[in-house]
Formats: structure tokens, C-alpha cells, sequence
């Protein structure tokens, strides 16, 4: 299991426990982390589980992809450490890994 600290805009912060190869949305979704609606179901289709990744994760998740870098162009919020959060595999160096729900996801 890895950790994962979901952090709402207001600061508030919820550690949860994932498994590796699971995304961080599913594993967001599998703890009633609100912030997260995920309306695809992981599809990278509709950009309702965009999070800001703390910056000195951003080198271990990697960039995202041109469809998920696509998506995130829809995104009003979008800043440089946006990601999709069904993009990004959980894996064991992912351990303590930190992101952000945009304050526009709180009212989902």
C-alpha cells in the first residue's frame, strides 16, 4: 500500500492508502474523497479530477500525455503541476505523494 494525501483548497488533508498500479483517482473515489468526481470513470474524457500535484512530485509522476495534456487545456484553473488524477499510476516511489483539489471541484 502508498500512501496518498489529498488536500482540499481550503487545506484541509486526507491521507488514504492506495495500491500500486491503481491511479489516484481510483483510489480517491475508493475513499470518498471529495473533490474528486471523476464523471468518465478514468476515461481522460472530462477532466472532473484534475489536481495540482505539490511541486517536488511533479519529476516522479512524469508529463502527461497529449490526449491528458489535451483535456487540460479545457481547464480553467490549469496551472504547470495540473494533472488528471486517473492519469497517474500509483507506485511504490509515489509513497507520501501530495495533491491539491481546485476550489471549483469543492462545489461537485
Amino acid at each position: 500500500m502508498v500512501r496518498v494525501v489529498y488536500q482540499s483548497h481550503d487545506g484541509t488533508r486526507r491521507e488514504v492508502e492506495g495500491d500500486v498500479g491503481t491511479s489516484v483517482m481510483e483510489t480517491a473515489i475508493a475513499n470518498g474523497v471529495p473533490g474528486i468526481d471523476a464523471n468518465c470513470g478514468g476515461a481522460c474524457s472530462c477532466a472532473t479530477c484534475h489536481v495540482f500535484v505539490e511541486p517536488q512530485w511533479v519529476p516522479s509522476i512524469g508529463e502527461p500525455s497529449p490526449m491528458e495534456q489535451a483535456m487540460l487545456e479545457f481547464v480553467d484553473s490549469a496551472r504547470p503541476n495540473s494533472r488528471l488524477s486517473c492519469q497517474i499510476r500509483i507506485t511504490p516511489e509515489l509513497d507520501g505523494l501530495v495533491v491539491t483539489t481546485p476550489s471549483e471541484q469543492q462545489l461537485i
